[in-house]
């Protein structure tokens, strides 16, 4: 029963020559059994080369095996009966029950067990403690120790509680993957199969206390026990060193193995392998392993090709640069893909990178990484239905639901569901048991009933797994059989076959395995979930947190569909075997060696404190980095031809990273060695059809300025003429040239759009002149944003202005003037009429939340205010109101509503004028129209000569139409369009005023804007304090100078002049009613100074509008002086052409 060990050098032969040995042995004692045990993951493939070695191509009496699988066999081979091991999955799920239980003596980790990742951390702390044989005693030594450290100590305590409850709940039950080889280890003596045996153990770089155990009962059954160990011929294998030494971890391994063999009482045997193995005809390589990491190294100075050393700018062009020389490789030396393998010490940056790279090359390559389940849609499904329940059917939880696709709900149906929902501010499931009837702005009445009948579908579904759900204490049982029921109900499992088989005809296999395995993963974890805390009874926030610990420990494994194909994996994990070149990518600060993992249960500081208990425990991050460092040495040599080191000089994020310390000492052995760099032209990357797709477009951004290569010719040529292509080459060159189209849409397809009369409202003709194709997307297509129930501020602008109608009709109904009210009487008034439209305004959304309960106040503040200030302009002047919201429907008889656009076409108007107040005279009446306005708009002359702003002149020739069929033996006179602007504004308070003065400063912030009469007589009517010289009104834009003549920044225009806008606005709304129903939809939006048409279109994610893009450009408007407006509104009027000069 000897102990042998195999030394020799990474990449000596040492695997080779114990399988050479052990296969020779097997045929001349063909009834010994020779055992070879090598890491989990290495198992098939050592069976492979195993096979392929011997000269019978197969192995009878020689089995591969890892520790756990040696123990299944031999428990079953001996008949002993083992308690059900617990695996991953299921620890996850006591440890939170028992954290639950144990929630009051948890004094630090009490609240922290429920964040996502410290189960999984604790789970790794009780693996170490069992894998280190720490025993109660054992914790209450160290608990001893740390007593004069409180947090330690208590932290200690809490791991104390946790693993003794642990192991607790499974006495009798359960036992874990750890507590395998004991038993092995109890039951070995009387396995045949390991009786006169021999075993090899390969591919282990130390073993464990456990797996030590284990050894020492199995030692002197066998017949001989070999075990491969790295080591450097030129060291002393027995000699305990230092733990900085390369080779310290194999020296350590040694002496464990010698301890147990002295105490078992075999002899030790050793073999060196000495030979140059996988280097034999590789000089530099050779080198690289005989120096590297050494303490006396010498320098190969000679010139080399078989390292190399590169450099990215990041990591997604560092992933493609290594497809790259890949893809050339092959080509130029015939290599095959499974040849390659590339490895790094953090996946999770780089797996996704390689994946794009190496599609994009057209490269098979097996990406060596269990995947999260997470993203799945069947585990968003089951994640959602359990949030959409502790949610009482939240929106965003129930679209959560919808949204992961497997229910049978068509998109439309669930889009127009969401529209309701959010519209009606649909809200818990009370609401969503409730017949819905009503409809929210915007929406047709008659598509209620058929929202209701999606309503109620969705309902028979989810109410009966909602009421089985809804228990406060159920048990985990009876939740998991809902959750089936569920399940079942929604045709889940069918669901994912169907898309299993879909991804299978695309040859999307690891999506195609992915939908396979994942509905019998989640069935085994509800299987575990039943089977270990089946009777427990848990809230439905307790059942969450079990669910979400056992879907965090189900990962999907891949197996290789091909093993021709490039390996990725991890520097630590992945197991390499005959790579002939390796590329190490992300060779980084941090990452070369792996920074410390955050968020340890016990930190390394807690460690090195605990080290003087003298209680074992795994290594700290310092004594990981020898480790790692022997890592790196063990991959950097498996490649017998090539070795590419690369790092990146930023993060995906641009964040500058430096260089591993690695680079720096690869390059002192070769100091010829300096960075490649990746070549900056496209033509390098034309290795396949997918990859040189970047370089023919990079060929059409030049294609205008000059004669493309001869290359890019031949490229283009035979792209054309492949069938699979075509498509792709319209695309690209449809998107290369790309031109803003000169959109129209046509007459007739205006026509079916608009029909023959045009209802335009005065903010539709506005719009169209800003941009053409804003305008058809609203009218013509009907876009509308999506209503939601909340309080914006164009509701508060609609409240105020149904307020204020209110507050009109009631004056009118009671037959009271505005200035006959008393202050108290008005606000009272004010306050009633708010009250009354929120009651019935956007379905109570003002009812819904204290915010909006605000807002209501707010309102009535403003409404007070403006009630106010419009009645101290009244009684500045001598107009009185005479009509509110005079809708044009109510008059259509109207000639200025009413335009002839030709003789089969004319166009109606639309509107509502908000006040017309009006002062008579004896021969001729004067008209006032005010518009009401939430914001801050002011009038503009040079926007209504561009036609960006047509109301206010469009309500003054309406109300003056009204008021001449009203007064038809008088003349009527415009005396002003305003704006007046409702606001509470906040004006700066100055000590010892007087509440009149401060109230004309209140009244001057609240002036209307617009155009006066510059007509005295009408000035003084519009406010009689413009009577005297010398005067700025406080209702009208105004000033009289001392001198008597209106001030430069009064806007008053003549009576001439108000008949010129009058005739020029209805020659524009001509002219753009033509325009519309010609078809006209150019996106070529208005930009003048510092406004365009684009800044608040909701449309300009949609219309594709983009400067860069040919033939896409602002509309750029003329800025004209006052003057210049009125003398081209006279041009157009003689010639009754319109003008609308553009840049």
């Amino acid at each position: 029963m000897p102990l042998h060990f195999i030394f020799g050098a990474s990449g000596a032969g040492k695997s080779h020559y114990i399988y050479r040995k052990i296969i020779q042995e097997s045929m001349e004692h063909p009834g010994r059994q020779y055992l070879v045990l090598v890491p989990e993951q290495f198992t098939m493939q050592t069976q492979k080369e195993l096979v392929m070695m011997h000269p019978r191509k197969g192995i009878l009496n020689i089995d591969v095996l890892s520790f756990e699988r040696l123990a299944y066999r031999v428990l079953e081979e001996t008949g002993e009966s083992c308690a059900q091991v617990l695996e991953e999955t299921g620890k996850s799920l006591v440890l939170r029950k028992v954290s639950q239980e144990k929630k009051k003596e948890l004094k630090i980790l009490g609240e922290k067990m429920k964040k996502q990742g410290y189960i999984s951390q604790m789970k790794s702390m009780v693996s170490e403690l069992k894998q280190y044989e720490v025993t109660k005693e054992d914790m209450d030594i160290m608990l001893d120790y740390a007593k004069d450290k409180p947090e330690l100590y208590y932290k200690l305590k809490d791991i104390s509680v946790l693993y003794q409850g642990f192991f607790d709940y499974l006495e009798g039950n359960f036992i874990t993957q750890e507590e395998v080889l004991e038993v092995l280890g109890r039951v070995a003596g009387r396995s045949k199969k390991l009786s006169g045996s021999v075993m090899v153990l390969d591919g282990y770089t130390g073993f464990t206390p456990i797996q030590l155990q284990l050894l020492e009962k199995v030692l002197p059954l066998c017949e001989t026990m070999y075990v491969t160990v790295t080591m450097d011929d030129r060291v002393d294998a027995y000699r305990q060193g230092s733990p900085h030494h390369l080779f310290h971890l194999s020296r350590e391994t040694v002496s464990k193995l010698c301890k147990l063999s002295r105490a078992v009482g075999s002899q030790v045997e050793e073999t060196w392998v000495t030979g140059k193995g996988r280097f034999s005809h590789n000089k530099p390589m050779e080198f690289l392993e005989r120096n590297l990491f050494r303490f006396r190294k010498d320098t190969y100075r000679k010139e080399q090709r078989a390292v190399h050393i590169r450099e990215s700018q990041n990591p997604a062009q560092e992933m493609e640069e290594t497809a790259l020389i890949i893809r050339r490789l092959m080509r130029k030396e015939g290599y095959r893909c499974r040849d390659f393998a590339v490895i790094t010490g953090d996946m999770e940056t780089y797996a996704d990178h390689a994946a794009r790279a190496f599609g994009k090359f057209d490269i098979p390559c097996f990406i060596d990484q269990k995947k999260s389940v997470f993203m799945n849609p069947f585990v968003e499904f089951l994640r959602s239905a359990v949030d959409m329940l502790l949610e009482n059917y939240s929106y965003e939880s129930v679209f959560r639901l919808l949204r992961c696709g497997l229910l049978d709900m068509p998109g439309q149906d669930m889009d127009r569901l969401e529209n309701y929902v959010l519209g009606m501010g649909i809200r818990g499931f009370r609401k969503w048991q409730e017949e819905w009837v009503l409809h929210y702005r915007g929406e047709k009445p008659e598509e209620v009933p058929e929202i209701e009948k999606i309503r109620e579908g969705l309902m028979e579904l989810l109410l009966p797994f909602t009421e089985q759900m809804k228990t406060r204490k159920g048990t985990v049982r009876e939740r998991v059989l809902a959750f089936y029921e569920f399940i079942t109900a929604c045709g889940i499992q069918e669901k994912l076959d169907r898309s299993q088989k879909r991804f299978v005809e695309e040859n999307a296999m690891d999506r195609a395995k992915e939908y396979a395995q994942i509905y019998p993963m989640v069935m085994d974890l509800f299987d575990k979930m039943t089977e270990v805390l089946g009777e427990e009874k848990v809230s439905l926030r307790e059942f969450k947190e079990l669910l979400e610990a056992g879907l965090s420990e189900v990962k999907i494994g891949i197996i290789p569909p091909s093993s021709d194909q490039v390996l990725v994996g991890d520097m630590e994990r992945t197991r390499l075997k005959d790579i002939k070149v390796l590329f190490f990518v992300g060779v980084n600060d941090g990452k070369i060696p792996r920074e410390d993992a955050a968020g340890k249960i016990l930190s390394d500081l807690n460690r090195e404190d605990l080290r003087a208990s003298l209680v074992a425990l795994a290594p700290t991050y310092r004594e990981n980095l020898y480790t790692q460092r022997f890592y790196l040495y063990l991959n950097m040599t498996k490649p017998s031809d090539k070795l590419f080191l690369s790092y990146s000089r930023a993060d995906d994020e641009g964040e500058p990273m430096t260089q591993s310390f690695l680079i720096g000492a690869v390059q002192k052995l070769f100091p010829g060695l300096v960075p490649e760099y990746p070549c900056r032209d496209a033509v390098w990357k034309v290795e396949n059809p997918q990859s040189a797709l970047e370089y023919l477009a990079s060929g059409f951004k030049e294609i205008l300025d000059r004669e493309p290569s001869p290359l890019w010719k031949e490229l283009f040529s035979w792209y054309q003429q492949q069938e699979e292509w075509k498509q792709t080459m319209q695309n690209m060159v449809e998107g290369a040239f790309r031109v803003n189209p000169e959109d129209e849409i046509g007459k007739s397809v205006a026509q079916a759009l608009y029909g023959t009369t045009l209802e335009n409202s005065a903010t539709r003709l506005e719009l169209f002149a800003q941009c053409a194709c804003a305008h058809f997307m609203a009218y013509g297509l009907e876009l509308r944003e999506r209503a939601r129930y909340e309080f914006s501020p164009m509701d508060m602008g609609n409240v105020l202005h149904s307020g204020l109608e209110s507050f009109a009709k009631k004056m009118h109904q009671s037959g009271l003037s505005w200035t006959a009210l008393d202050e108290e009487q008005m606000d009272e008034m004010a306050d009633a009429c708010v009250e009354e439209v929120v009651s019935y305004y956007g379905n109570t959304v003002l009812k819904s939340s204290a915010r909006n309960e605000y807002m209501v106040s707010r309102v009535k503040r403003m409404m007070k205010r403006t009630i106010w200030a419009l009645t101290k302009q009244m009684e500045q002047g001598a107009f009185t109101p005479s009509r509110f919201e005079v809708s044009f429907a109510m008059a259509d008889s109207l000639e200025s509503i009413n335009i002839a656009l030709s003789k089969e076409e004319k166009m109606k108007l639309l509107g509502r004028i908000d006040r017309v107040d009006t002062c008579e005279e004896e021969d001729k009446v004067l008209v006032k129209v005010i518009d009401y306005k939430s914001g801050n708009t002011s009038f503009d002359l040079l926007a209504l000569y561009h036609g960006l702003q047509l109301q206010l002149v469009l309500y003054m020739n309406a109300a003056m139409e009204l008021e001449q069929r009203n007064h038809p033996d008088k003349q009527v006179v415009p005396a002003g369009i305003f704006y007046y602007n409702i606001k509470d504004p906040v004006v700066e308070k100055i000590e010892e005023e007087e509440p009149e003065a401060l109230n004309r400063r209140i009244l001057k912030e609240l002036r209307m804007n617009g155009l006066a009469s510059s007509d005295r007589g009408v000035l003084e009517k519009l406010d009689e304090n413009l009577s005297a010289n010398g005067t700025a009104s406080l209702c009208v834009p105004v000033t009289i100078n001392k001198d008597g003549s209106l001030s430069r920044n009064s806007s008053a225009v003549s009576p001439e002049q108000f008949r010129l806008i009058s005739n020029y606005v209805n020659l524009k709304m001509k002219e753009i009613g033509r325009r519309i129903l010609n078809g006209e939809a150019e996106t070529l939006p208005y930009e003048m100074g510092k406004r365009n048409a684009c800044q608040y279109c909701p449309y300009k994610g949609a219309c594709g509008f983009d400067e860069k893009t040919a033939g896409y450009r602002y509309r750029r408007l003329n800025a004209l002086m006052p003057e210049e407006i009125w003398d081209k509104m006279r041009d157009g009027e003689k010639s009754e052409r319109l003008v609308d000069k553009e840049v």
